[in-house]
């Protein structure tokens, strides 16, 4: 709170639905330098008794919007708050004093927190879809690199002869083979950095009005470097098959 004070069973005219509780955004949308006491008419005329500071109590997609609070006795809904860690009892007796008192009207509960996070299953849905057909596009370049990194060896095969019989090390030609695509898998990060950096800002973070500082380097530096890894995990087994194949078999036809 504010300003001003909160409802109170006690005042006629807050049980009489006659008095608002507004946040600091409406105060401000209407002009109003001192709101506690001040009369809003929509529907009916009501007097301001209290400000709340402003709260998120909508998705974060957007900003905070204009609020107003008004005391209110229903008799068809109840409102509880518990502690969560008996929920089964408490929804028991919940309902046991729900029938007591309107026996011929079903109990329907849901849960605030639930409420809540279904206001952003569908980013949690898109999640998962972008999640799914990132998995698949690793796995189809992997089998890309995989046939590729052959074909490689086998085109080079001759060469490869050639160097061990001078002299070259497995290791040495296995870092030779798997660097002329560590190269192509740099020169991927680069163009994909900067065109995943714009959708991400420009086609996704622009829907929320509330953002999270992101650090673009870091995020960069390490997709980079499991997208290499992960190219040199799939390339390494024909560059170490291709370095420890006896070059008398690739230079016989020589």
């Amino acid at each position: 709170m504010v300003e001003g004070r909160h409802f109170s069973y006690d005042i006629s005219s807050d049980t009489a639905g006659k008095t608002l509780i507004i946040n600091q955004t409406m105060a401000k949308r209407l002009g109003l330098k001192k709101p506690v006491g001040a009369r809003i008419t929509n529907g009916g005329l009501f007097t301001v008794v209290g400000v709340v500071q402003d709260f998120n109590f909508e998705s974060m997609r957007g900003d905070i919007e204009p609020l107003a609070l008004h005391f209110g006795i229903s008799p068809s809904i109840m409102t509880l708050k518990f502690s969560g860690k008996d929920a089964k009892a408490t929804i028991a007796n919940a309902s046991a004093l729900w029938k007591k008192y309107s026996p011929d009207q079903p109990v329907r509960y849901t849960f605030l927190d639930q409420e809540f996070a279904s206001m952003y299953a569908d980013v949690q849905r898109t999640g998962n879809i972008f999640t799914s057909f990132a998995v698949l596009a690793i796995i189809i370049a992997c089998l890309g690199l995989f046939a590729l990194s052959a074909f490689m060896a086998e085109q080079r095969s001759k060469e490869i002869g050639i160097r061990k019989v001078l002299g070259a090390s497995v290791q040495g030609i296995t870092s030779m083979l798997s660097m002329d695509f560590v190269k192509l898998v740099l020169l991927a990060i680069v163009i994909a950095s900067p065109v995943a950096g714009w959708g991400l800002n420009h086609l996704f973070l622009q829907d929320f009005a509330y953002k999270a500082p992101i650090n673009w380097y870091w995020i960069c530096g390490v997709a980079g470097l499991a997208a290499i890894l992960i190219a040199l995990v799939t390339v390494s087994f024909q560059s170490i098959k291709a370095a420890l194949a006896n070059p008398i078999k690739s230079l016989r036809s020589e």
